[in-house]
């Protein structure tokens, strides 16, 4: 069950990073982040799946949903006439940046060496006896800030992103001056 939502999670996803069609692409975003929220709860991290439900969801989908019909249909358009080319200077730029931004995240995965650091080794070795089923607020606060903290800061650049182009969106640009 894992693997076939992850599937699903993956393929929409990259549907919505290559989609043109923005209504397609809110819609699949909320399949992406529903079965990311299965994929937790599948992981048995089921305080995370209700916050992904609740934060990601509710709040981020919903503010993308009315960025999206605040935005007039002239406005789309025009972003649908600029992305005619196949090949333009900024798909170029972005693509380098993201290739770089690959780099430097697998050269501080590489380096950092995580198993090692000694603020990791104190807070495992002070909750080994804390059981997988165990939902403590505590245990979910120390597991965020050591196991998950790189997922967990993914997940807020994210958000970050998804608010900045939720008011991209909504922001209405005049066209008669």
């Amino acid at each position: 069950m894992f693997y076939v939502l992850a599937v699903v999670v993956i393929g929409s996803a990259l549907f919505v990073a290559g989609s043109k069609n923005l209504v397609r692409s809110i819609f699949m975003f909320f399949i992406t982040l529903f079965g990311l929220a299965g994929l937790y709860v599948l992981c048995m991290a089921d305080f995370i799946a209700v916050t992904q439900i609740v934060i990601y969801v509710g709040g981020v989908l919903v503010l993308i949903l009315f960025a999206f019909m605040l935005s007039g249909k002239e406005n789309l358009e025009l972003v649908q006439k600029q992305e005619s080319k196949f090949i333009s200077l900024g798909k170029v730029l972005a693509l380098l940046l993201a290739i770089l931004f690959f780099v430097v995240m697998v050269n501080v995965l590489y380096k950092a060496d995580a198993d090692h650091l000694q603020w990791i080794q104190t807070a495992q070795h002070n909750f080994t006896a804390l059981r997988t089923h165990d939902s403590t607020v505590e245990n979910i606060g120390i597991n965020l800030m050591t196991r998950y903290l790189l997922p967990f800061e993914a997940i807020s650049i994210l958000l970050m992103m998804a608010l900045v182009g939720a008011a991209h969106l909504a922001r209405k640009e005049r066209t008669d001056a």
